[in-house]
């Protein structure tokens, strides 16, 4: 039973805002969120924003006026430096394990083994490796399965008793109940809003509640998926690890403007940029798309009048080609009216297959895909920097007005070369 196989999940601690602190010291200690696309909305708030009540999702408009009262400082969204500081964050985790789940940009599942002692000091090694080593903090959860693991972490990131590392086996029995009547049911792994209003009419408010009920009745009243939950809650394992997480379904490429697009010159251009970016998305994971819907949108918080243009085109065969999904995505143009102020734009790419699954016959292949042309413009891009390469429209641009706006971004330490952090000696 010691040496019985378990599950580490490891996530960093306020990711957006520890990434601009590993840069940038003096923002320790200090109040601080991260802004969605566009300065929009606060998406990440350090511990000390929270003390000062702001919510997540709170615009900035509103929090701009007193952020010199509360030393409130504000990031925009650097997502450069935030996947890479991810990726050096996973390749550091994968030392520790041969079998890596990463879940999402800050969190990730490693298998491991050993005795608590051992499974108690791996986790402090974790911690501190990651902290020295790429400049985030992390908290590390350990136990039988995912949904545990989970929990664990959150008990970890909560209670400063556990010193940021909590396993599972190590929680006296006691503590166990009483940490988990404390919590309400919604902070569960999968379980959202809707359903824990569910839950709640049939007295279930606590993960200690959830943990007691009868699987086989919530079974049948919600879904196997929501049973599993209660396994895994009892120490069973019912999630499996997975190699890789990646759409299979749908890939939507969509973004709001900095800047209203007001003509159908401005929206060929941006339906071309978002089609090659979505192309080299494709390629990156060996798909390809059979139907592609292009769509656009007025604000709906305007006093002007309100339009919803959108296409729906298949595609003449599975492809990635970046040419032939540029095409389609103009596809939306004759639907589109100059003079009204677009706010958003974007495509959906569906029926996604893997490359190669079914080879074209001949007279039916497509020279530009057997050429490697969407590749290729990715590799140029990933050298010389996006917007270095395109085709057609979305290589020769305009003023480009319409991107997204990032007024506090901060430098991209790690990905530019002009933007490398300047060391001073003394």
């Amino acid at each position: 039973m010691r040496q019985m196989p378990q599950i580490a999940h490891v996530d960093v601690n306020c990711f957006y805002a520890s990434a601009e602190r590993a840069f940038d010291p003096s923002l320790e200690g200090r109040p601080l969120v991260v802004l969605s696309n566009n300065d929009g909305c606060a998406v990440t708030r350090s511990p000390e924003a929270k003390a000062l009540g702001i919510a997540t999702g709170e615009p900035w408009f509103k929090l701009a006026p007193r952020a010199k009262e509360w030393g409130l400082v504000a990031k925009s969204s650097n997502y450069e430096l935030y996947g890479d500081i991810s990726s050096r964050v996973m390749e550091l985790l994968g030392r520790y394990s041969a079998w890596l789940e990463v879940y999402s940009i800050d969190e990730a599942f490693l298998g491991v083994k050993g005795s608590p002692e051992d499974l108690l000091s791996l986790g402090r090694r974790i911690k501190e490796s990651v902290r020295r080593h790429v400049g985030v903090p992390v908290c590390v959860g350990i136990a039988p399965t995912k949904t545990l693991a989970k929990l664990c972490n959150k008990w970890a990131k909560n209670n400063p008793g556990f010193g940021g590392v909590c396993l599972w086996a190590a929680v006296p029995a006691g503590m166990r109940q009483t940490l988990m009547a404390r919590l309400p049911v919604e902070e569960i792994w999968g379980i959202a809003g809707r359903l824990t209003k569910r839950l709640n009419v049939l007295g279930i408010f606590t993960v200690l509640d959830l943990v007691m009920a009868d699987p086989v009745m919530i079974r049948d009243k919600f879904s196997v998926v929501l049973m599993r939950t209660v396994l895994e809650l009892r120490g069973t394992p019912c999630i499996p690890m997975e190699e890789e997480r990646i759409g299979r379904d749908q890939l939507i490429f969509s973004r709001s403007f900095a800047t209203p697009v007001t003509s159908a010159a401005g929206l060929r251009e941006v339906l071309s940029v978002y089609a090659q970016q979505a192309a080299a998305r494709l390629s990156k994971h060996r798909l390809q798309a059979k139907f592609l819907t292009a769509f656009a949108a007025t604000s709906p918080f305007r006093d002007q009048e309100q339009a919803y243009p959108s296409v729906c085109v298949r595609l003449p065969m599975p492809t990635a080609d970046p040419l032939l999904l540029t095409r389609a995505a103009h596809a939306l143009l004759p639907n589109a009216r100059d003079g009204l102020r677009y706010a958003k734009a974007g495509l959906m790419l569906t029926d996604l297959r893997p490359t190669g699954n079914q080879p074209p016959l001949e007279p039916f292949e497509n020279r530009h895909e057997e050429r490697g042309i969407g590749p290729l413009l990715e590799d140029v891009s990933r050298r010389f920097g996006r917007g270095t390469i395109g085709l057609g429209h979305a290589g020769i641009r305009s003023g480009l007005d319409w991107t997204m706006k990032r007024g506090m971004r901060s430098p991209r330490y790690t990905t530019d070369w002009d933007e490398l952090p300047v060391v001073k000696a003394a």
